[in-house]
């Protein structure tokens, strides 16, 4: 099977998958064999072009040409509007970010009145909003352990304290490198609307 097949009956199986379908109910809703299906996905048979636009219907997918010089970008969107921000939520950091907050949450609760965790929380939700490296997961966790610490016995301010500085520190070195990327290089558009040149 040639690599372009094999990419599209790929993707045809794993938008199968993920919407729960098995080939019996694909092939109902888009009126192809279930045969066919089974041999499309395993690269046993040619995709003829009227059986992948039905079976990519009936998956809420639509077939289209994209210009090959444009195809970068159009990937890039695709796999932005797919995953979003949900790749970056899966991410370890994003994890142990989501672990601290929680943790914060219960610390606020049961201690309104300290000037630390509401600086805390604002740190925290400064951070929420910047993108978060993988390798920040350790730097979080052990905010998060510090902040769990004094959540015990709510009397231990040095641990807080400690929380709250690596905080700050993580979140003024991603604010930093953030304003350094926007100050020495402008953001470039991953596509154009313009017409091709091509014609």
């Amino acid at each position: 099977m040639a690599y372009a097949t094999e990419h599209i009956a790929q993707g045809l199986k794993a938008a199968r998958e993920g919407k729960g379908l098995s080939q019996r109910a694909l092939a109902k809703l888009a009126g192809v064999p279930q045969s066919h299906i089974s041999k499309i996905e395993s690269g046993a048979v040619d995709l003829r072009l009227s059986s992948l636009v039905e079976i990519a219907r009936a998956l809420d997918l639509e077939v289209t040409l994209v210009p090959r010089k444009n195809l970068s970008a159009v990937q890039s969107i695709m796999r932005d509007s797919r995953t979003g921000r949900l790749l970056e939520e899966t991410t370890s950091a994003a994890k142990e970010l989501q672990r601290l907050q929680k943790t914060l949450t219960g610390v606020a609760n049961r201690n309104p009145n300290l000037k630390e965790v509401a600086q805390l929380q604002r740190r925290v939700r400064e951070l929420a909003h910047l993108h978060l490296p993988p390798s920040y997961a350790g730097k979080l966790l052990d905010a998060n352990r510090a902040l769990r610490s004094f959540s015990r016995t709510g009397k231990n301010l040095a641990a807080l304290k400690t929380a709250l500085t690596a905080i700050q520190d993580l979140r003024n070195v991603l604010a930093h490198s953030a304003n350094v990327l926007r100050t020495t290089e402008p953001v470039k558009p991953a596509y154009s609307l313009e017409e091709d040149d091509d014609g």
